[in-house]
C-alpha cells in the first residue's frame, strides 16, 4: 500500500500528504458534527484544519528555503497529523546556519499571525479570546491564535522541535559540538519528563509529547555521536569487497538466484570495461519483479547516475553523500577503478565492530 499522496511540485520541492493525516480529517469532521449538527459547520471545520495545516506548509518552507540558500537541498515536506517534516538531506555544518535554519520556520508564523491580526484590525473584526475555542469563533483569529501556539510549541528546546536545534545551535557556538547536543537533548529529556508528570494528572495529550519529545531527544544524541565516531575514518575500512556484480545484459532471473544464495541486497551493474553503470537495489528490483517478471533485464530497473566515492574519502563523507543521493549502496573507486561498496548498513556494522574491540581491549 502506497502510505502517502503527491500533493504537487512546489518551489522545486515536492509535499506530500500521509495518508493518516485522512484519520484527523474524519476526526475533526465528526466533532463538528457532534458539536453543531450542521454541514456548513462541519465543512467549516475541515477548511480551518486544511488553512492550519497551510500554515505548516509555510513553516516547513521556512526551514526548506533557508537552507537552500547554504546549498542543502530538501528531499521533500510530508504532512502527518502532528504536523510536518521537511527532510534535509543534511543539517547545516556551522552552528549559525543551523540556527538561521531552525528559526525561520516559527519566523514564517509569527509573520501569518501578524498579516492577519492585521487585517482583522483594519476591517474592524478583532474578537476576545475569551469567545473562541478550536471549534467555534471567528475564522481568522482562530488561525491568529493557532500560528502563536505553532511558534511557542516549536521554540519549546527540546529536540525534534525547533528549539531544541536552535539551543544546540547556540550551545555550538561556545562549546564542541557533540557536547552541545548531549547538553541540549539532556535538557529537551528533562522537559519530556515535566511534561509526562504533568500529563499524568492532567492532560494525557502531554503524555504523548513527552514520548515524543524524550525519542526525539536521544535520536538527535546518537545521531551526533555516531557521525563524531566515523570522523577520520577512510571509506576502505568500512567498504563492502566481497561482492556480486551484474552485466546490463543480465536479466531479473539471475538477480533471482544471487539474492537467494547469499545476503548481498543491491547489485553494481557493470559494463565489459569495468564502469559502473547504475546500482540494482532490492526494492526496485522487487517492484520490477511483481509488475514485468524474470525476463526483464535489469538495466532498464537499476538505479542509474548513482554518485561514487572515492578511496580516499572520509566514512563520514561518504555517509552524507548516501543521504543527499537517497541511494542505499554507492561504488567506491580508486585510480578509476571500481573496488568496493559502501552502505550504511556496512558503516554501522563497522562501527559495532569497532566498539566492541575496544570494549575488549
Amino acid at each position: 500500500m502506497k502510505w502517502q499522496w503527491k500533493l504537487g511540485r512546489f518551489l522545486g520541492i515536492d509535499v506530500y500528504v500521509h495518508v493518516t493525516f485522512l484519520l484527523l480529517i474524519g476526526w475533526v469532521g465528526y466533532s463538528h458534527w457532534l458539536e453543531h449538527g450542521t454541514l456548513a459547520e462541519t465543512a467549516n471545520g475541515i477548511l480551518f484544519i486544511l488553512a492550519l495545516f497551510l500554515c505548516v506548509v509555510l513553516h516547513e518552507y521556512g526551514h526548506a528555503l533557508t537552507a537552500r540558500k547554504y546549498g542543502i537541498k530538501t528531499r521533500d515536506i510530508t504532512l502527518y497529523p502532528i504536523g510536518g517534516v521537511a527532510r534535509l538531506e543534511r543539517m547545516p555544518d556551522k552552528p549559525i546556519e543551523e540556527l538561521w535554519v531552525a528559526l525561520m520556520g516559527p519566523a514564517v508564523n509569527v509573520v501569518i499571525a501578524a498579516i492577519l491580526f492585521a487585517v482583522l484590525a483594519a476591517t474592524g473584526n478583532l474578537t476576545p479570546l475569551t469567545g473562541l475555542t478550536i471549534a467555534s469563533g471567528s475564522f481568522l483569529m482562530r488561525l491568529v491564535v493557532v500560528n502563536i501556539w505553532l511558534v511557542l510549541f516549536n521554540l519549546i528546546p527540546a529536540f525534534p522541535m525547533d528549539g531544541g536545534r536552535v539551543l544546540r545551535a547556540i550551545l555550538a557556538m561556545r562549546m564542541e559540538y557533540v557536547h552541545a547536543t548531549q547538553v541540549a537533548a539532556s535538557i529537551g529529556q528533562g522537559i519530556a519528563f515535566i511534561f509526562g508528570f504533568i500529563g499524568m494528572f492532567s492532560n494525557p495529550f502531554l503524555l504523548f509529547i513527552a514520548f515524543f519529545v524524550y525519542i526525539g531527544a536521544s535520536q538527535e544524541a546518537s545521531m551526533a555521536l555516531m557521525k563524531n565516531s566515523i570522523s577520520g575514518i577512510p571509506v576502505t575500512r568500512a567498504m563492502l569487497t566481497d561482492f556480486k556484480t551484474l552485466s546490463p545484459r543480465d536479466t531479473l532471473a539471475q538477480v533471482v538466484g544471487l539474492i537467494l544464495a547469499g545476503s548481498q541486497h543491491d547489485f553494481p551493474v557493470v559494463d565489459a570495461n569495468g564502469a559502473v553503470m547504475g546500482i540494482l537495489e532490492r526494492d526496485a528490483f522487487i517492484a520490477a519483479l511483481s509488475r514485468q517478471g524474470q525476463s526483464a533485464p535489469v538495466v532498464g530497473v537499476m538505479r542509474k547516475d548513482v554518485p561514487s566515492v572515492d578511496s580516499h574519502d572520509m566514512v563520514e563523507s561518504a555517509l552524507t553523500r548516501l543521504q543527499e543521493s537517497g541511494a542505499k549502496t554507492l561504488p567506491v573507486m580508486h585510480a578509476g577503478q571500481f573496488i568496493g561498496l559502501i552502505t550504511a548498513e556496512n558503516i554501522t556494522e563497522f562501527l559495532m565492530i569497532r566498539s566492541a574491540l575496544k570494549a575488549a581491549a
